[in-house]
């Protein structure tokens, strides 16, 4: 086990910026990059429940995964949590998955419940949770190994998306990894569109008010440029860099810089 509606132009720009200093020295071919940025621009558009699900399975599968599930967690106070999910698992698999207590015992959703580190899982995981039971039925259906992450939001929300497929993973440390990065920023993505298009709208009544430092610090990261980068574009230390970005991150109501972003060209904070 191993241990997020803008201008098409802007969203490119951004999505290709922040894979760049995700899988930074990890070359990629030509076709799959224009894949992911395309993948990336098109799922933010999503207006339906059926366009979240084409994109998110179309995009799951160009990264070699054969089944996808994008899980949307909402927590109540007084009251059971609330799952809104999304995937293309086979149906004879849904029937005999839907016992609630499985998802208690398994040991990937009990580390994405607690983690936001994505979890690369394959039978040992299972085996050594001692839940190889688990593992042999699923692996029925295709379950044999995947990839799994969680998205701890404000307001007691999750978003978990994990591709799964029947044979193993790549063995090259660099494509593995790769694929993580992939999926993680694909993630930021997808948990924004999730929240879009399948929970009723709630309007930002509250105005956020962003000083100057903090929307450039945004603008460039939205360019895809590091702390350190901002930092020397504005004249500044890396560490003020970092302090103006994580202020933004805070203001926004954000989990972190990538979140703050699309929530500030949600709000038409930057352009």
């Amino acid at each position: 086990m191993q241990c997020l509606r803008v201008g098409r132009a802007c969203q490119l720009s951004m999505f290709a910026g922040m894979r760049r200093a995700s899988s930074a020295g990890l070359a990629a071919g030509n076709d799959r990059l224009l894949m992911l940025q395309g993948g990336f621009s098109s799922v933010f558009e999503a207006q339906s429940r059926d366009d979240l699900q084409s994109e998110i399975v179309s995009f799951a599968r160009g990264l070699g995964f054969d089944t996808v599930s994008a899980i949307t967690v909402i927590d109540h106070l007084l009251a059971d949590s609330e799952f809104i999910a999304i995937d293309n698992a086979p149906s004879a698999y849904r029937e005999v998955s839907e016992d609630g207590g499985e998802s208690a015992r398994d040991p990937v959703m009990r580390h994405c419940k607690k983690k936001s580190v994505p979890i690369i899982w394959d039978q040992t995981t299972y085996i050594s949770a001692g839940e190889s039971d688990m593992w042999e039925k699923q692996a029925t259906f295709g379950y044999r190994t995947g990839i799994c992450l969680a998205l701890h939001l404000p307001e007691g929300r999750q978003f978990v998306l994990g591709g799964d497929r029947d044979r193993p993973l790549p063995s090259a440390s660099q494509e593995l990894t790769r694929m993580v990065a992939d999926l993680q920023l694909f993630a930021v993505l997808a948990q924004d569109a999730a929240l879009r298009v399948l929970l009723p709208p709630v309007p930002d009544t509250v105005a956020v008010s962003l000083t100057p430092r903090e929307l450039e610090g945004l603008r460039w990261t939205m360019e895809g440029k590091t702390a350190w980068e901002v930092g020397n574009i504005l004249g500044i230390s890396e560490r003020t860099a970092v302090l103006h970005l994580t202020n933004a991150t805070h203001k926004l109501d954000c989990v972190n810089k990538h979140q703050a972003v699309l929530k500030a060209l949600r709000l038409k904070l930057i352009f």
